[in-house]
């Protein structure tokens, strides 16, 4: 267990887990549990755990020691609450997760708080679920919506959320093309098995998609029936909120275009099964994945074919179909992307690692295992990052995200260390980029890749202890490798003598004329991603022109292009900034791809999509992309602008300042 001795600890700290600092001095200047604490403690439980320092200020991500004379006091006081049913719920802490640290001679109280079991969730304060519980969103402390209350109780409740019994449904509600297509596949992969000598109704009851509840007498279709072999209008009534898609994008990009889908539009039946066979077929279609010999035999299931079948199971019957989000398929040259409404049921790390299983959807993924697709015990995941691992590809990129609740899947087709980024790095540093372990090479590769990297991504690409991450993002800022830019988990890091763009730099100085930018952009003296090596080119000019008196702004309008969106030689693509400069055959095209957000009030989907579209090519400040959606600035951030950051959906032209009012932003690479 990491143990801060210093402040520069705490930075690191504050870069590994979520992290609040709480004065805790009390009235009499003693110490006592804030009663701020309650709210955090709630939230991190729902969330993903956390720890909180009692005894320490913080203003503007400076932490100073303020300390607790009475330590053991606020320690028995904290126990005492965690006990009382009336003040919270649950108590999730042992003695070990309560520290007593000296820093600076005082002493101050860490306290651990971990992720609650999906049997504890929700955490809640005063004896009220509802109004009283918390969940951690954007580093905060936010109360939950009924919504959100309601889901965590029936998923406490429920071990199995398709085995729900369906009043009114029958066997007049299932396909029986599906039906025998099922049964087909069960005699392919285990002939003879006794399930195959039973009639359509004792089949489904063995297959538990017909139930009888033992205590209430009631029988009929369950849930899990229903979504395996079921028919789409059958769907409709009894999961309104069911709806399965499949995208096939023909760039490397996340546009809201596709060359071919697969939803149900009345055409097939639209239950998961029909769903499985068709989109498995178009997700290998064209796999550029070389077949292995055994024996002398073609092997055509490699490893990364396993994995995306691993990959498309585990998004069905892990779904929660009550959800506000539909199942989402997408395929693109450069990776395939899976999407399933709810959260995980067991901590991310656990899911990773492997070796324990809580599927929401048990019926269903029994369904799937007795023909031979999904993986039993918790090994889907871990057979999912060894498929990739096969092909040296990056590692799968999992995450969750919060409203509305899901769970992301992305399987990147990238090499972690592409010979020409390696070239690149070799050529500027020598012998000391050599010297490096492997953990800082990728470091410094996925700087000049992406252009910043954060300790969360890090996270995602290696398998590095996460304070051993800090450590190093720290030792490569001192020798002169990596400069670090924001402060606590909004850290990004970039290569030195490369530095980040701020607005000042496009918007207000003097910029370059347009035959330099032509010059320096997607220049040979550049790392991919438009990264400057030292002593190139690009960064010389920008330090000459950075001199330039202010005189020659005016000359802004001749470094616009075709289109009228503004040229920097500091950003990666043009900016959309006034709509008044555009060409007008260009903005009616941007103001047809805003129209669906103009027209009316689009849920969390339908607007990501046309923000997408509208910051598609172009990086498009915030006041013009609110004026294009007819939305308020501050509202869009908060709403869509901000998660679509944190997921990738859009890329920042000034990482640095993520909360500037002109930050400007591009449709990204998820």
């Amino acid at each position: 267990m990491f143990s801060p001795t210093s402040l520069e600890d705490l930075a690191l700290l504050r870069e590994t887990v979520e992290l609040e600092c709480k004065l805790a001095q009390g009235q009499n200047g003693q110490g006592e549990v804030p009663k701020d604490f309650w709210p955090t403690y709630s939230a991190m439980a729902n969330t993903h755990g956390g720890v909180v320092l009692l005894g320490v200020r913080e203003k503007d991500g400076v932490f100073s020691i303020a300390g607790i004379p009475n330590p053991a006091k606020v320690r028995a006081d904290l126990f005492n609450n965690l006990n009382n049913p009336g003040k919270v719920s649950a108590n999730l802490l042992t003695d070990a997760d309560v520290q007593e640290l000296a820093l600076q001679g005082q002493t101050m109280l860490l306290v651990r708080i971990p992720q609650a079991t999906r049997k504890q969730r929700p955490v809640f304060l005063n004896g009220q679920p509802l109004g009283h519980t918390y969940k951690r969103l954007n580093d905060g402390d936010r109360p939950c919506d009924e919504e959100t209350v309601k889901r965590m109780l029936a998923e406490q409740v429920e071990d199995e959320r398709d085995a729900r019994i369906l009043p009114g449904f029958g066997m007049g509600d299932i396909d029986g093309e599906s039906l025998r297509i099922y049964r087909q596949m069960l005699k392919d992969e285990r002939p003879g098995h006794p399930y195959l000598e039973q009639d359509d109704f004792d089949f489904m009851t063995s297959l538990r998609g017909w139930r009888r509840d033992r205590q209430t007498g009631q029988e009929g279709l369950t849930l899990a029936g229903l979504l395996m072999f079921g028919t789409w209008a059958a769907i409709q009534e009894a999961a309104p909120h069911y709806f399965v898609d499949y995208q096939e994008r023909p760039e490397a990009r996340a546009e809201p275009t596709w060359i071919d889908r697969l939803v149900p539009d009345g055409s097939w039946t639209g239950n998961l099964f029909e769903f499985y066979r068709r989109v498995y077929r178009k997700l290998v279609a064209d796999l550029k994945v070389p077949f292995a010999v055994k024996d002398g035999q073609r092997q055509d299931d490699t490893p990364v074919h396993k994995a995306l079948r691993e990959a498309l199971v585990n998004a069905l019957v892990h779904a929660d179909y009550t959800g506000r989000v539909s199942v989402l398929v997408v395929k693109r040259p450069d990776m395939f992307g899976f999407r399933n409404p709810g959260g995980l049921r067991l901590p991310i790390e656990q899911v990773i690692r492997g070796g324990e299983s809580d599927c929401r959807n048990r019926i269903l993924h029994q369904m799937f295992l007795l023909i031979g697709l999904g993986e039993r015990g918790g090994s889907g995941m871990p057979r999912i990052y060894g498929g990739w691992r096969s092909q040296h590809w990056r590692p799968p990129l999992l995450s969750e995200k919060a409203e509305p609740e899901q769970t992301l899947l992305a399987l990147h087709m990238a090499d972690l260390l592409p010979d020409e980024v390696v070239q690149a790095l070799r050529a500027r540093w020598g012998a000391r980029f050599d010297a490096l372990d492997a953990h800082s090479r990728l470091i410094l590769a996925t700087a000049a890749m992406e252009r910043t990297v954060s300790h969360s991504r890090l996270l995602e690409l290696c398998d590095a202890h996460s304070h051993d991450l800090s450590v190093l993002l720290a030792r490569l800022v001192r020798q002169g490798m990596l400069v670090s830019d924001g402060r606590a988990r909004g850290t990004v890091y970039y290569l030195a003598g490369a530095a980040l763009p701020t607005p000042e730099d496009v918007f207000s100085g003097p910029l370059l004329p347009a035959e330099g930018i032509a010059s320096t952009i997607g220049s040979a003296d550049s790392l991919p991603g438009g990264v400057p090596v030292e002593g190139s080119e690009h960064s010389q000019q920008s330090s000459e022109h950075s001199q330039l008196s202010s005189e020659h702004s005016q000359a802004r309008q001749e470094l616009r292009d075709a289109e009228g969106r503004l040229l920097s030689p500091l950003l990666d693509g043009p900016v959309l900034d006034d709509l008044v400069a555009l060409a007008p055959g260009f903005l009616a095209e941007l103001q047809a791809r805003a129209a669906p957000a103009r027209a009316g009030r689009l849920d969390m989907d339908q607007m990501q999509a046309v923000i997408c579209a509208v910051c598609t090519g172009h990086y498009v400040t915030r006041a013009v992309l609110a004026r294009l959606l007819d939305r308020s600035p501050d509202a869009l951030r908060q709403t869509h602008i901000s998660p679509m950051v944190r997921s990738g959906l859009l890329q920042l032209a000034f990482p640095s300042k993520p909360t500037h009012e002109q930050q400007a932003y591009k449709t990204g690479k998820p």
